[in-house]
């Protein structure tokens, strides 16, 4: 018997994607070309269709059992959905890293986890070079800073607005300054780059975060400092927003394919 008839058939990777937005229709439009299939649509209750692929809101009316939900949905769809398809046995890989932040979410999706031997993957969303941060806790990280500086239209509807007037802000100005647990908490559709910094390095509590509205800014800036035994090291990423919606990262988006795309050949589907 030759070596391809002892290898198996070869099958589109199946994944429901939880949300609509516009990362969620990013990841949508980019699944065809890597033989990747979306199952079902996960939406809020009243919104179920019967459409192609059908859409749902109760996990357990899956149509086919996916391979993995991809949480494009925000941190509430994250806490209604994370636990459900992690108990049921289905991976879950989520941009939302935020909702981490709240310790009970935290332990909810820690216990379906191990109920259903499953898993919750972490997409590196927004930011990049976390793989030195992770390196660097071998040895001791004393600081960690994350700066997020975006114009102050990109920080609309979020509670920067009890602080400052971001329509009439003439210079760059803080409007949030602590940890990245309170952050995330306070700020859960602008805070998740903190998060992930945070869960890279030196935790939540320990991960210092400032956040600006300025009026400079042209685009969505993440800056982290951090210093240690291993030296120190400083780094700037300047990111577009999607042009569906320009608060939603296009970073945070493909970074999503790029792990679907991953998985997929790793696992060999």
């Amino acid at each position: 018997m030759g070596l391809f008839a002892r290898l198996p058939d070869l099958k589109p990777m199946k994944i429901a994607i939880i949300g609509r937005g516009a990362i969620g229709q990013y990841v949508r439009a980019h699944l065809a070309q890597h033989d990747i299939t979306e199952v079902a649509q996960i939406v809020r209750s009243g919104q179920e269709a019967a459409t192609d692929p059908p859409c749902i809101s109760d996990l357990h009316n899956l149509p086919v059992r996916p391979d993995l939900i991809v949480d494009c949905g925000g941190h509430a769809a994250l806490a209604a959905h994370g636990p459900v398809a992690l108990g049921l046995g289905i991976d879950v890989l989520t941009v939302s890293i935020g909702a981490l932040a709240d310790p009970a979410l935290e332990a909810a999706l820690t216990v379906a986890a191990e109920a259903g031997g499953s898993r919750l993957h972490l997409t590196s969303g927004a930011i990049g070079g976390l793989d030195a941060l992770r390196g660097a806790r071998a040895g001791e990280i004393t600081k960690v800073i994350y700066t997020g500086r975006k114009p102050p239209k990109g920080w609309a509807g979020s509670p920067a607005e009890d602080v400052l007037d971001l329509d009439v802000l003439t210079k760059a100005t803080a409007h949030f300054t602590g940890t990245a647990r309170a952050a995330a908490l306070a700020y859960p559709k602008n805070a998740n780059v903190a998060a992930a910094v945070a869960l890279a390095g030196v935790g939540f509590d320990a991960t210092e975060v400032a956040l600006i509205a300025d009026p400079a800014a042209t685009a969505n800036i993440h800056q982290v400092h951090a210093s240690g035994t291993f030296g120190s090291f400083d780094f700037t990423i300047s990111g577009n927003g999607l042009p569906e919606n320009p608060r939603s990262s296009a970073l945070a988006a493909m970074s999503v394919v790029s792990e679907l795309v991953e998985r997929k050949k790793r696992i060999g589907f």
